[in-house]
């Protein structure tokens, strides 16, 4: 989810207008409405002193306004928290281990989320009983959905080679450039 979006979401989680939390953040009442709606349709990006205001005043950690990264475990629980909102992740307890799972009722993000998830769990199921190896496994997930056989997500991608034939295939028929 994007910064603007995420704006949006928590300025309208508080009840806030475009024009209230613009001129929270110090823009004149003519154009505070403006300069927010820019902010949340991606026009414009805020800079991180404007950034930390908007969480100040939204009563958030800048990242979770911020496009959430992995590489810190703080950075990591906001793109949890963002999968929350976004697309119905929740945590529970089962038999003494925290879980994650999708909400499916949540809305039609939290359907496709969970139709993903299940077609990783089972590629991480044929790799745990030998159908498949570490190096298919892999394939799987970091060319995903190329890869995805479940027939859902996945796209055909020719070979290079059938898309040569094809080409040469269209040039020879009747009316056509060669």
């Amino acid at each position: 989810m994007a910064i603007g979006e995420r704006i949006h979401f928590f300025r309208t989680l508080r009840g806030m207008t475009q024009k209230y939390l613009g001129m929270a953040l110090g823009f004149p009442e003519k154009s505070a409405d403006v300069r927010l709606a820019q902010y949340e349709n991606g026009s414009r990006t805020p800079k991180a002193d404007l950034t930390a205001a908007l969480a100040q005043i939204l009563e958030v950690s800048p990242q979770a306004l911020a496009v959430p990264d992995i590489d810190s475990y703080v950075g990591l629980m906001h793109t949890l928290f963002t999968l929350e909102d976004r697309y119905g992740l929740k945590i529970c307890e089962c038999d003494g281990e925290i879980h994650l799972r999708v909400d499916v009722f949540q809305g039609k993000d939290a359907a496709r989320l969970h139709e993903m998830l299940c077609a990783w769990g089972e590629q991480a199921a044929k790799l745990k009983s030998g159908e498949i190896s570490k190096e298919d496994y892999d394939r799987w997930r970091y060319r995903y959905p190329e890869f995805d056989t479940t027939g859902h997500w996945h796209k055909v991608i020719p070979s290079q080679g059938l898309s040569d034939l094809l080409v040469d295939e269209l040039k020879k028929q009747p009316g056509k450039e060669k």
